[in-house]
């Protein structure tokens, strides 16, 4: 498995576990769908453990199920989820803020 040089903001404000690897890699692309394999992958995340817990997000509807094509179930964030759209915007709120901090002149 490959490591992440750069955490996002969002992991390097919550913790890095997989569960949240997970979730910051689909806000991160949420207007797309991904096969279990690519988001493994992607987010840096064991085969298995990623189907350790996915069963539970879509429980509890923070991903859908959007379409299969040959064996492969593809899944995308449900940004219709309550909960869903406020992780969005505290993502969206953590990065304007530590862009702003990173414009603002130091003071000598």
């Amino acid at each position: 498995m490959k490591t992440k040089e750069n955490k996002s903001i969002f992991l390097k404000q919550f913790g890095d576990t997989p569960q949240l690897r997970v979730v910051d890699f689909f806000i991160d692309n949420f207007s797309f769908d991904f096969p279990l394999t690519e988001i493994a992958r992607e987010s840096n995340v064991s085969y298995n453990s990623l189907k350790s817990f996915i069963e539970n997000f879509l429980k509890n509807q923070f991903i859908i199920k959007t379409r299969k094509i040959g064996k492969s179930d593809y899944y995308k964030l449900n940004t219709e989820n309550h909960f869903v759209k406020n992780l969005i915007k505290l993502d969206w709120i953590l990065s304007k803020n530590y862009i702003l901090k990173e414009k603002l002149p130091v003071a000598a």
